[in-house]
């Protein structure tokens, strides 16, 4: 929080196949976006990938997406993510990729990590979102997932700014965004970048 006692900006993002999934079926720790989902995420990787031959994260992004990406997490300076996610990237090898501190919800904090990964486990959404407040100071706060986690946030109306990311995929199974979501909610759309792997649309939300 600043000295004027305001917030920064909450901002959350996801990727979805054309049908709607986050990932195709049977994810889990070391095939964190189920089977077929690597193509979820040919944007983030620069191009196709399997978990076999996993890249950097965003080594090879393409402008478009780059653009985008910086974007989406410009004025952020802490994260929030599910404990999902957290498993299924393997917990990016123990130490928070994306600078700041990364706060993951979870109801099983007991295994929490040394401070210096950058990873902070906590209870309960408005709780983790205030921790997420406190770490990012002045700065905003970026929720990368998953899907309960933005369903959380929106149902809360916390967001200020939504990224879609729309793969050029149908996957039929797996698990959707809006699963079970029954809110309504305006958008206005802020940016639409599109490369060879993903159309993505910043939206704000109407308050």
């Amino acid at each position: 929080m600043s000295a004027t006692g305001r917030h920064g900006p909450v901002k959350a993002g996801i990727t979805v196949s054309l049908d709607g999934y986050i990932t195709g079926p049977d994810d889990h720790a070391g095939q964190g976006l189920g089977i077929g989902g690597e193509r979820l995420h040919y944007w983030v990787m620069g191009g196709p990938w399997t978990y076999e031959t996993e890249r950097e994260p965003g080594a090879g992004m393409t402008d478009a997406d780059r653009a985008y990406f910086d974007a989406l997490l410009d004025g952020t300076s802490a994260g929030l993510c599910g404990r999902g996610m957290y498993d299924s990237a393997g917990a990016w090898g123990g130490r928070n990729p994306f600078g700041g501190t990364m706060v993951v919800l979870t109801h099983r904090t007991a295994d929490q990590p040394d401070p210096s990964t950058g990873f902070l486990m906590v209870d309960g959404f408005e709780e983790a979102l205030a921790a997420a407040r406190r770490a990012a100071g002045d700065g905003g706060v970026a929720i990368g997932g998953g899907a309960d986690i933005i369903r959380q946030a929106l149902t809360a109306g916390v967001v200020d700014e939504l990224g879609i990311t729309t793969a050029p995929v149908v996957l039929g199974r797996g698990k959707r965004l809006f699963e079970g979501f029954d809110r309504d909610v305006d958008l206005t759309i802020l940016s639409v970048h599109h490369s060879p792997y993903a159309v993505h649309v910043r939206y704000a939300v109407v308050r």
